[in-house]
């Protein structure tokens, strides 16, 4: 997939003139078989060189900065885990870069002469283990240090799927990273420091960008996270503003409730669900669903909001995707949970005989024999949780 995504951006890049492409790239060890995520990334890379376009290809090891999915993992893992059992890959040597870094890197490539093109390294001042990145965001974050048991035999399959569990880093992602995590990523090529030169006060050390993240983090100013990146459906799946005559299945769950509350007071209830906020009365039962999600590799409900109370359109939302925004009356929300089937949760807030109106709608689009099973198995569920959920939305009864 990436090769082909690759090669269509450079067919299109020649055909409409682009002057230069630059590619940010995974930092790779010589000496190593790479990990099929290292070697997808520099084809991917070699793809777009090979066009006759003018590319630089800078190559990075680990990205710490805030919605990074590499340091929301070394986050979660320290974080949660006071004591831990690990795979020889904690000891694997690793020069981390700050994402504020990697921005002036790639800026600034674009400004070069064009005869500069190629690959080049990227890096931070320091080169340290992954065990040692986990102590410094210890420290840094004023934890207890952690005690950390290397274990020889722990497979990288067997090590993606706690990553998986004590993370917010789906299982494919995180197996792809861990099996990153073999490779010994250090950065020996140093030419792009003499074409783009260290900010006044050199590169950002390794404490400090875990602190400026975890500033960013505190402060709600995550601009972009690893998990808004989504691939959405096919050109041929259903969607929820389908009529019924476009045909397959639907199913639908609507709820109302009216309220004295102005639109904008129930729009705020509404838009800062989930998170740790959390569903209003229907909390316990969407946390039951985010552990069974994350029991069949889903992201379950631990990737949180990106802000505690407002939403952007594309965003991720716990298992969600913020699909539609419009303040201050529609939220649609398309589910990225595992299930055989396509759903959305969709709230609706309107006037009704002088009152505030709170249109509460899932949708579902069953995908086999297998879809119409989990409607139903999970339909009495509905009854318990959408009632007093939509109704503790409109009115703020708790």
């Amino acid at each position: 997939e990436e090769r082909r995504l690759a090669t269509t951006f450079a067919k299109a890049a020649k055909a409409t003139g682009v002057s230069r492409v630059v590619y940010l790239g995974g930092m790779v060890d010589d000496e190593t078989e790479l990990s099929a995520h290292l070697s997808s990334r520099m084809e991917s890379g070699e793809i777009l060189r090979a066009t006759g376009v003018s590319t630089i290809e800078l190559r990075a090891g680990i990205v710490i900065g805030s919605g990074s999915a590499s340091f929301e993992m070394l986050r979660y893992l320290t974080e949660r885990l006071p004591i831990m059992t690990t795979p020889r890959w904690v000891n694997t040597l690793t020069q981390p870069i700050a994402v504020r870094d990697v921005l002036r890197y790639l800026v600034g490539a674009v400004s070069l002469p064009d005869s500069v093109e190629g690959v080049f390294d990227i890096g931070g001042p320091d080169v340290l283990s992954y065990r040692a990145m986990m102590d410094t965001y210890a420290k840094v974050a004023g934890l207890r240090p952690r005690i950390i048991i290397p274990i020889p035999v722990l497979t990288p399959r067997l090590s993606s799927g706690w990553v998986g569990l004590v993370t917010p880093v789906p299982y494919q992602l995180a197996r792809r990273l861990v099996a990153s995590l073999k490779n010994e990523v250090i950065a020996h090529d140093s030419r792009i420091r003499d074409l783009i030169p260290d900010p006044e006060g050199g590169l950002t050390s390794c404490a400090g960008a875990i602190t400026l993240a975890l500033a960013r983090i505190k402060d709600a100013h995550v601009d972009t996270r690893w998990s808004d990146a989504s691939i959405p459906g096919a050109p041929a799946d259903p969607l929820p503003t389908d009529p019924d005559w476009a045909g397959g299945s639907i199913y639908t769950d609507v709820r109302k409730a009216v309220t004295d509350d102005s639109i904008e007071t129930v729009w705020a209830r509404v838009e800062a669900i989930g998170g740790d906020n959390g569903y209003s009365r229907g909390s316990w039962a969407w946390e039951i669903r985010g552990l069974i999600d994350r029991v069949f590799g889903g992201v379950g409900l631990r990737r949180g909001r990106r802000d505690a109370l407002h939403l952007v359109e594309g965003e991720a939302l716990d298992f969600w995707r913020v699909e539609t925004l419009q303040p201050p009356r529609v939220l649609r929300l398309r589910a990225e949970m595992k299930m055989p089937g396509l759903a959305w949760l969709e709230f609706v807030i309107d006037e009704h005989e002088g009152q505030t109106r709170l249109t509460q709608r899932a949708i579902f689009a069953p995908r086999g024999l297998a879809g119409h099973f989990y409607w139903w198995a999970v339909w009495p569920m509905h009854g318990f949780v959408f009632p007093s959920m939509v109704h503790s939305l409109a009115t703020g009864e708790k």
